[in-house]
């Protein structure tokens, strides 16, 4: 927690507008600003509308990847166009993160509504009837615009609707907004790929996000310009809030909000999240295509798994921004939780090249993974908050711009970078399935050439016209004519092995070994975090936060009651 008090300049006033409910209906479409802080009934049903919003919108973006390997056959993608799907849609949406930052003033709650609706859209009518490979990956890099600019703007929602007191928990809610979407992911197509094609899912995806938008326009709102740009450390801190933001100008506090973002504890911070969530970014965009090539599980199989790592870090981010808040403390818990996050995704990495690895023995891992991350992430979405409000409350679009920025462009590198460490995933990816295929329809006819191998390589340069008779006569007599039919069957699958098999052989031999590097690198990512959590704002000792807080109380009283003795 970090109680610094906003500054007050009564000299220049330039009170709020109207409040929502002044204005006409067709008005409140667009116009959603409060001119009072809502009471606790009305805040909590916003934040949820958030959340919810975050959920659905995530839902649709990383359902692509749930069913990559159906997408990749259907467009006859190479692996490599795959990833830069990724790669392409992720960059754009690093900077749609900074359009948000900039268009703050046309509404955060509007970004949000008007964003679901496109994104719905998009996802609904676009992708599953896309032309081609090229259409497919112009539209996703459209869907990840409109994620890039929501990546800002709710957790933006988030803090203005949530005092410091209460924003880890808060923040806790908003983080399950992509790990819930990824929850929703797996078990929607763990339970329904058996009877629906990628398409259906993508359409399931949309049709949420419609009706979360319908709910959306009418009733979500946005505090007030004047509320927002002020800190706010309780819900005590209402009535002076309000005091405050009669005489706030809001365009001079806006001004130089970018400059005062670049600074070690904001840009460092940003860094340092966005490379300890490299395993996460892996976990959405490659376990199905890891645990097809490695293991040889199915989407299926792979989101069933999915979903012990998604469902432990839910609960965790929630429970542990509970008492993040109860404690005002979030340092320690980043520290835990960046830890445990290190040990048991060095225990995840090692077991990378064992192949005789259980299922269950990956779930338990995932849901180590997921506790501890969650551990670290809800205090440190809170601090982050806080550290960009301790140099100015009203460039917090402009901090978030900048993380959001940061983490799209470290998603962008990461996924381009895995086929070139993991080179074994592309000809497994493309070819791995039908080299498995051939070899079981051509089982009969590889016994019969292997147990010929010199008279198959001397029938081998010839084609089935122009074998000499002599050589003809001879395989008939050796092999015999029924046998020599079952490989003349067998031509096309023998051709195909012929062609692709020690590639694809060559690439299970060195996949598990290979991945375990790229494992390896994420826990390296999660080792960086921990030193950027020491310039982050707020107090290591529960003790001292308590002191901050009500030390706090006592200035906040203290204000309030000059401002009623000089309305006397």
């Amino acid at each position: 927690m970090s109680a610094t008090p906003t500054a007050f300049d009564a000299g220049r006033p330039t009170p709020d507008g109207p409040a929502v409910d002044a204005r006409g209906p067709l008005a409140r479409l667009y116009r959603r600003d409060l001119a009072d802080y809502p009471p606790t009934g009305r805040r909590m049903a916003y934040l949820a509308i958030v959340v919810i919003t975050t959920v659905v919108l995530y839902y649709m973006l990383y359902i692509q990847y749930a069913v990559a390997t159906s997408i990749i056959t259907h467009f006859d993608m190479t692996y490599r166009y795959f990833v830069w799907v990724s790669v392409i849609g992720n960059a754009i949406g690093a900077f749609a993160s900074l359009v948000a930052g900039l268009a703050d003033r046309w509404g955060r709650a509007n970004l949000v509504v008007y964003g679901l609706l496109i994104a719905a859209l998009l996802v609904f009518f676009g992708l599953p009837n896309a032309a081609n490979k090229t259409a497919y990956l112009v539209l996703f890099a459209l869907v990840s615009f409109v994620e890039g600019i929501v990546l800002v703007a709710t957790p933006a929602l988030i803090r203005d609707f949530s005092p410091q007191l209460g924003r880890a928990t808060a923040m806790g809610y908003w983080t399950m907004g992509p790990v819930i979407g990824s929850l929703v992911v797996t078990t929607v197509t763990s339970n329904t790929l058996d009877s629906a094609t990628w398409q259906d899912e993508l359409r399931y995806s949309a049709i949420a996000g419609f009706v979360v938008f319908v709910v959306a326009i009418f009733a979500l709102r946005e505090l007030s310009p004047a509320l927002r740009d002020q800190t706010m450390v309780s819900l005590r801190d209402r009535a002076l809030v309000e005091a405050r933001a009669k005489g706030l100008d809001t365009e001079a506090v806006r001004r130089g909000e970018w400059r005062q973002m670049m600074r070690l504890d904001v840009l460092g911070s940003a860094f340092a999240i966005a490379v300890f969530l490299l395993l996460y970014y892996a976990a959405v965009g490659n376990f199905v295509v890891y645990f097809a090539t490695t293991f040889g599980y199915s989407e299926q199989r792979t989101n069933a798994l999915a979903n012990w790592y998604w469902g432990a870090n839910a609960i965790a981010l929630v429970l542990v921004g509970l008492l993040s808040d109860r404690l005002k403390v979030r340092k320690p818990f980043m520290i835990v939780g960046a830890v445990g996050s290190v040990v048991v995704t060095a225990i995840f990495a090692t077991r990378a090249t064992h192949l005789t690895t259980d299922y269950y023995t990956f779930a338990w891992l995932f849901i180590g993974i997921g506790v501890f991350s969650g551990i670290a992430y809800a205090p440190w979405m809170a601090s982050f908050t806080e550290t960009v409000e301790k140099h100015n409350p009203a460039a917090t679009a402009a901090g978030l711009a900048v993380w959001g920025w940061t983490v799209r462009i470290v998603v962008a590198v990461s996924a381009a970078f895995i086929p070139v460490l993991v080179t074994s995933v592309t000809p497994l990816v493309e070819h791995g399935a039908e080299v498995k295929a051939a070899s079981v329809q051509a089982a009969p006819a590889l016994a019969i050439v292997n147990a010929h191998p010199q008279l198959f390589a001397e029938l081998n340069k010839y084609t089935p016209t122009t074998v000499p008779p002599a050589l003809g006569a001879r395989a008939v007599k050796e092999v015999g004519a029924e046998d020599l039919g079952v490989v003349q069957k067998a031509a096309p699958q023998l051709k195909l092995l012929q062609e692709y098999g020690p590639e694809v052989q060559k690439a299970s031999k060195d996949g598990p070994g290979e991945w375990r590097n790229w494992w390896w690198i994420c826990v390296g990512g999660q080792v960086l975090f921990l030193p950027f959590v020491f310039v982050m704002a707020g107090r290591w000792s529960p003790k001292k936060a308590r002191e901050d807080a009500e030390a706090h109380q006592l200035a906040v009283d203290r204000e309030l009651a000059a401002l009623a003795a000089a309305e006397e």
